[in-house]
């Protein structure tokens, strides 16, 4: 087990384009974690909507590239090349923390454990009406063997050592929305590296995931998924990406 002196640099990494309605939440719950040491970096596509002139006045942002990229994962992928935090988190432009004290709780897991990975819970809210849960995602405890029935953690509360990434490689940008399924499979089940997690709700997401707005981009999601497998030499049981989706009922039961 793995005992640090001092608590983990962390390197929060924020990818957005035209994010001005959501993105001040966004960059006020980074600011406001308490008793943990933390860059937050934006990776901006090239916004025209004002999203730039709200980062250049929040003065906790540590950096901001803005240029045209090839999509999220992209841009994530530019975060981290730039990060100098020992642990990476990936934090979208209209999710924000659960409280102020997410970082100081993975700080310690990475501190005081051999964890490679961390992740919690997510919840699901409401566009407008941020304090109205709509999705609860309680993730559980990790397994590998879970993913082969459906099973992934909340990829917004995922957190990486970036020598993994150094190990294991980056987002793979050819998956599409997959790309964050594909990055923790490789690295769950392909490389079985290992995962702390935090039985407490991290991160709160506006509704409205592109994978899921329609049938249509269901089985488009369902294909990446697939090839998830196929890229990194697994073989899924014949339910298993079926069962990802379904998996997702159970997120309606508010608790």
């Amino acid at each position: 087990m793995r005992f640090e002196d001092s608590p983990p640099y962390i390197s929060i990494i924020t990818a957005c384009y035209n994010s001005a309605a959501t993105l001040p939440h966004t960059l006020q719950s980074v600011a406001d974690q308490v008793n943990a040491s933390t860059e937050h970096l934006i990776i901006d596509g090239g916004s025209t909507d004002g999203s730039l002139d709200i980062v250049r006045e929040t003065a906790s942002v540590a950096a901001v590239v803005s240029e045209p990229d090839s999509g999220i994962y992209d841009a994530m992928n530019k975060g981290i090349g730039l990060a100098r935090g020992e642990i990476i988190g990936i934090l979208n432009a209209d999710d924000f923390y659960a409280s102020p004290a997410v970082l100081e709780k993975v700080s310690a897991v990475f501190q005081n454990t051999s964890a490679d990975c961390c992740y919690g819970n997510l919840v699901y809210v409401d566009n407008q009406d941020t304090g109205k849960i709509v999705r609860s995602w309680h993730a559980g405890s990790c397994r590998p063997r879970k993913f082969y029935w459906g099973w992934m953690p909340p990829h917004p509360t995922f957190f990486v050592r970036r020598a993994v990434y150094e190990r294991c490689g980056l987002f793979n940008t050819g998956l599409g929305s997959a790309a964050d399924y594909e990055l923790m499979l490789r690295l769950i089940v392909k490389y079985n590296v290992d995962i702390g997690y935090i039985d407490e709700i991290l991160v709160k997401m506006r509704t409205g995931g592109v994978s899921n707005v329609s049938l249509k981009n269901r089985l488009a999601a369902n294909r990446m998924d697939r090839k998830a497998w196929i890229v990194n030499g697994l073989k899924p049981y014949p339910v298993t990406l079926w069962l990802k989706p379904l998996r997702k009922i159970g997120q309606w039961v508010i608790k």
